[in-house]
């Protein structure tokens, strides 16, 4: 992340908060299941399995089964758009959120959270090297390992003293979405799934316009 240019750092703290604001609107709006945070998923999963509930057990691999739905095709538009996939992979992420959004509007329900996970799943590879995530937008363990790593090395007097800076900046991007999707969601309920894909709409237009590399013209001899 530390090779990661500014505007993009900015960028991909946005999409940890549209990422916290998915999260906590799933986790609000139907039996405390996740739409990122695929160890919870698991977790449910688990419990529901050696506990005898069946119809949580259900939902829980189906969001995992959707999340992992999410990355294989993020993965194949890294493939075949190449370095200029990003946009592509956002605009796949909007379109998403707005049929979550429509799904919601017209029936809540579990089919809701496997559009989001799914969603949170394709987001992952907005920031892709060599086929590779290079970012993690929907998960913050990784995040603060980096923030407890980067921090013993600035007390052992390492020279980039202030490296830990921006993976702290993704965890606070991702809180802050959360708390503002849980206070949409107390104010909106499953209509704030609209602003969720408003939002990204606004992220892929600015992705389209800053965060993909610029075509310079040839000069003809």
């Amino acid at each position: 992340m530390h090779r990661t240019e500014s505007p993009l750092i900015a960028v991909a703290v946005c999409l940890a908060a549209l990422a916290g604001f998915v999260d906590a609107l799933a986790f609000t709006s139907l039996g405390g299941f996740f739409a990122s945070f695929m160890s919870g998923n698991t977790t449910r999963l688990g419990v529901g399995l050696g506990a005898g509930k069946g119809g949580d057990a259900l939902v829980a691999g189906a969001l995992v089964m959707s999340f992992i739905g999410g990355v294989i095709v993020s993965s194949v538009l890294v493939r075949a758009a190449g370095e200029r996939h990003k946009a592509a992979v956002m605009a796949v992420v909007t379109a998403l959120l707005t049929l979550a959004a429509i799904v919601g509007t017209v029936t809540p329900g579990p089919l809701v959270l496997v559009l989001l996970a799914m969603a949170m799943g394709t987001e992952n590879g907005v920031f892709n090297r060599d086929g590779e995530v290079t970012i993690g937008l929907t998960y913050m363990t990784g995040s603060l390992v980096k923030i407890g790593q980067k921090l013993a090395g600035a007390l052992m007097g390492d020279r980039d003293r202030w490296s830990w800076v921006p993976y702290l900046a993704l965890w606070l991007g991702f809180l802050a979405g959360a708390v503002s999707g849980a206070a949409s969601q107390m104010r909106w309920g499953w209509n704030a799934l609209w602003l969720a894909a408003l939002i990204a709409a606004v992220l892929t237009l600015a992705i389209a316009r800053f965060g993909e590399p610029k075509v310079r013209a040839v000069p003809e001899a």
